[in-house]
């Protein structure tokens, strides 16, 4: 896969804090990002591996993250993916700041590495399904902190399972680090109240619990149960059809921006691709013989 080493998993080590540090090199783990195609290849399990740094950007992980993803996107037998951290205490804490104080402070640091963003380019995830075209469906297996960074991954997946020890939090304003440009779409997924005070107030962190009282979860489970859970969510995925889930996916995110009637003129257009389909022959009929249906996406 480009951009994602393919080796073997027996040359790597677990990570264990009583045993690797900070400096610890990321050979050691493998490649920033692994991606196991399970189901033959019809989902796709999407790991951020940096256990070291609490899966926190760096070493090439948000352009190792866009090849997974894109991957993911063109693979025609890819149905579903589900993306997670290495380790069990962070999903991601998003940049790794030790490394960008180093950078910032170094002296040929010029305007945009002291915290100035260009526009968006090049290799980045976000926001994953306008901005990749990426309408199959994601979801986000969080298996610790998702901070700063880590936040805006998760909220980048369809839906969120939260293993119950995990919490989340927005910590940019407390190091003047950027990120409204990505936090302008969190009303989509919170309540204005919710988004403010995460946003704000940088030293707020929800539980797994606030998390799903607050309907940014879907699911908390015990962390023994979490990917297990994921994927139970992947599998039945599989048994939707896929270009209808697509179509809903894309629907429901295009729709927030729009009236009603421009909704509506967009969700009855786009629906057309399903004239003409053997998946619509066969939904019917798999409800009238009451057996499962076999969608094939054509």
């Amino acid at each position: 896969m480009e951009g994602v080493p393919v080796m073997d998993e027996t040359q790597y080590e677990t990570y264990d804090p009583e045993k690797h540090g900070r400096n610890t090199p990321q050979e050691t783990f493998g490649p920033v990002v692994k991606v196991d195609k399970i189901e033959d290849g019809q989902i796709y399990v999407i790991t951020m591996n940096r256990p070291h740094r609490m899966n926190s950007m760096g070493d090439g992980l948000p352009e190792a993250l866009y090849d997974a993803f894109t991957e993911f996107r063109d693979d025609s037998t890819g149905r579903v993916a589900i993306l997670t951290g290495a380790g069990s205490k962070a999903f991601s804490a998003g940049a790794d700041l030790i490394a960008t104080s180093e950078m910032r402070q170094s002296p040929s640091a010029n305007r945009r590495s002291r915290g100035y963003r260009a526009p968006r380019q090049g290799k980045n995830i976000v926001p994953l399904s306008e901005g990749m075209n990426l309408w199959k469906p994601t979801i986000a297996a969080v298996n610790g902190f998702a901070i700063a960074g880590g936040f805006m991954y998760a909220m980048q997946c369809d839906i969120r399972i939260m293993a119950e020890h995990a919490r989340v939090g927005i910590a940019e304003v407390r190091w003047n680090m950027p990120g409204g440009y990505w936090m302008a779409p969190m009303t989509r997924q919170l309540g204005l109240g919710s988004a403010l005070e995460l946003s704000l107030w940088g030293d707020t962190q929800y539980t797994a619990q606030r998390c799903y009282e607050i309907g940014w979860a879907q699911r908390v489970v015990p962390a023994d149960e979490l990917m297990e859970t994921a994927m139970d969510y992947a599998r039945r995925a599989l048994l939707m059809a896929p270009r209808s889930v697509r179509n809903i996916k894309e629907a429901l995110y295009r729709g927030y921006y729009m009236d009603p009637l421009q909704a509506d003129a967009f969700g009855r257009a786009m629906e057309q691709n399903l004239t003409g389909m053997q998946d619509s022959v066969e939904g019917p009929t798999a409800f009238s013989e009451k057996r499962r249906p076999n969608f094939t996406d054509s």
